[in-house]
């Protein structure tokens, strides 16, 4: 609703409003467009739209397979995540739950953030010394834009799991981290 009020009156043609509010922060402010029911394009900075993530999440408002939210709830930057999936049923993944770390940089969103996964996992997408996400072997980070965000990434990590690359390779022992 308070997010609702400040797109209202964000739009382009009114940026200076909007660059006072990060007058006093640390890293400049990156912007997401968006554009409201009567058609103005809005123009939102990092930390809302990072704002908006953790507060859908902590809603459930999304897929209940997947969660994320901070790691530090002091962290002003939002930078530092924790997301989780849920393994998908009928593959190797079935049952299992695999913690992932989320950096979103400075340049988030027009920029995806980077994941790691913290528990083992053996997928096509995932490097298997440090379990770095590859961002060119997922849909969601191959094919990036602004309006995205941690929610779409996990969902296809998750799809990823199902598969024929993925579905049926062996995993590490349950509990395994990197």
């Amino acid at each position: 609703p308070a997010l609702a009020a400040i797109y209202r009156y964000c739009t382009i043609t009114d940026t200076s409003s909007l660059l006072s509010i990060h007058s006093q922060q640390k890293h400049p402010p990156i912007f997401i467009m968006q554009r409201t029911p009567a058609g103005e394009t809005v123009i939102v900075p990092r930390n809302f739209k990072l704002l908006e993530e953790l507060e859908r999440s902590e809603k459930g408002l999304g897929d209940m397979s997947i969660s994320f939210g901070l790691v530090d709830s002091g962290d002003t930057f939002l930078s530092n995540w924790n997301g989780g999936i849920l393994g998908p049923g009928g593959t190797q993944h079935d049952g299992r739950f695999y913690e992932l770390r989320i950096r979103c940089p400075d340049k988030y969103p027009a920029v995806p953030p980077e994941i790691r996964f913290a528990t083992k996992i053996n997928m096509t997408c995932v490097d298997p010394k440090n379990g770095n996400v590859n961002a060119n072997k997922v849909p969601a980070l191959r094919s990036w834009n602004r309006n995205m965000g941690i929610e779409q990434i996990l969902t296809s990590l998750r799809s990823e799991m199902c598969n024929d690359q993925n579905r049926r390779l062996r995993q590490p022992a349950e509990g395994s981290m990197f």
